[in-house]
């Protein structure tokens, strides 16, 4: 896709968004200060040039019984084009893995694995995560609150 210049209320309008994807056009366009025609097609530009690559529900991870976090730090035995692959393709199909980053670190991916309990993480860890293709090493970090996450704050 070619870029295209951001003016101040493009950027509204994805701030806007990234707050709260359900919002109406008409209140969009009260939020941002533009009328609600041009708006939307400000809107529809930014979806087509993808800027706004889609639109996600925020669970309540607690109500789900998904709430334990644990960051991955994975190092691999091959880092060549093939074995990179791979391992990115096989992340793709594990559930449990929320994100996966390449890292440019002392180790090569970092997971954020969402499960219901530590039992649970760490049978994914070794059952499925140290299973992918070409994983030499493992460590993990056990989030023990999520302060801001998908850009909203949590409070008490």
């Amino acid at each position: 896709m070619a870029k295209v210049d951001l003016d101040s209320f493009d950027r509204a309008i994805l701030k806007a968004l990234e707050r709260n994807g359900r919002i109406t056009v008409t209140e969009l366009a009260d939020t941002v200060g533009l009328s609600k025609t041009p708006c939307q097609i400000r809107m529809k530009r930014l979806e087509s040039k993808g800027y706004i690559r889609g639109y996600a529900a925020i669970m309540d991870y607690g109500l789900l019984d998904t709430n334990h976090i644990a960051f991955v730090q994975v190092k691999l035995s091959d880092t060549r084009a093939a074995a990179l692959a791979a391992f990115n393709a096989a992340v793709g199909n594990v559930s449990e893995i929320e994100e996966c980053h390449m890292m440019a670190a002392d180790f090569d991916y970092i997971l954020k694995v969402r499960t219901r309990d530590i039992a649970s993480y760490r049978a994914v860890l070794g059952e499925t995560i140290s299973e992918l293709p070409y994983v030499a090493s493992t460590s993990t970090f056990v989030c023990m609150e999520a302060v801001k996450e998908h850009g909203q704050v949590f409070e008490d």
